[in-house]
């Protein structure tokens, strides 16, 4: 089944004539089925952030559509929007968003809070999530009592407590050190094998990317090539050097 499908995306800043205006994304167009862990890698400045944000519903496009679970979110309007990434969608971002003032598993447990949900399950769900991601034994300390890892770990673990359609994620390990990373991206691998979860992933992290099991690859503001992992982790993680190396793409070999 299809989770998202966006046809012809285009975005376009500035005025309205060609002189005063850029193209950040030139008629895009992606599908992604469920279970699916795709990575959307390309050079800076190639459209990558300005794509996940319209896909995830941040930002709208100057033309083109954008499905998710059957819906057309851009027609939403800004009350319509919020109430459905609420409900539909996961996000976990560089900076981990975490509220100082709450616990980890508050932190986990506030998209179920919002959804008013009853407290027995919701300490069930984060406890089943937390355990999987080897967080449970530090549930109860302040986000800045743990770790860039933990932090994040649980931001991972907060994106998926609702169960959403589909997860974004934007350079999720860009403030973290190796082994932090792998233990993040080991949890995204988590997620998609044992979850069935759906995870759209904006990465220039070559390391990162090899987890995907898909890359889409985007060079001034369009699709420029895509590859799908078939061997092991070493030999995609190849191939994904030799693409960027066609593209111009940012590398970064953890």
């Amino acid at each position: 089944m299809t989770v998202l499908k966006a046809k012809n995306i285009t975005k376009i800043y500035g005025g309205k004539d060609e002189a005063n205006s850029t193209c950040a994304l030139n008629g895009v167009s992606i599908s992604i089925d469920e279970g699916e862990f795709v990575g959307i890698m390309g050079p800076s400045g190639s459209g990558k952030t300005t794509l996940v944000n319209i896909l995830s519903g941040i930002s709208k496009p100057t033309t083109g559509s954008v499905h998710i679970s059957g819906k057309n979110i851009t027609e939403l309007n800004k009350y319509e929007m919020a109430l459905f990434r609420r409900e539909k969608l996961g996000f976990v971002f560089q900076e981990f968003n975490l509220l100082d003032s709450l616990t980890l598993r508050e932190n986990i447990m506030l998209p179920m809070i919002l959804d008013k949900r009853k407290a027995v399950e919701m300490k069930e769900k984060a406890n089943d999530i937390m355990t999987l991601f080897g967080i449970n034994d530090i549930s109860d300390k302040y986000p800045y009592n743990v770790s860039g890892g933990q932090q994040q770990r649980a931001a991972v673990s907060r994106a998926l407590v609702n169960d959403p359609a589909i997860i974004f994620a934007d350079e999720p390990t860009g403030n973290l050190d190796s082994k932090a990373s792998k233990a993040v991206m080991n949890c995204f691998e988590k997620m998609n094998k044992e979850k069935q979860s759906t995870i759209l992933m904006v990465t220039h992290d070559v390391f990162a990317a090899s987890f995907c099991r898909r890359i889409i690859f985007i060079k001034d503001g369009a699709v420029n090539m895509e590859i799908v992992s078939k061997g092991d982790r070493k030999e995609f993680f190849q191939r994904i050097l030799d693409c960027l190396a066609v593209i111009g793409g940012e590398r970064n070999d953890l």
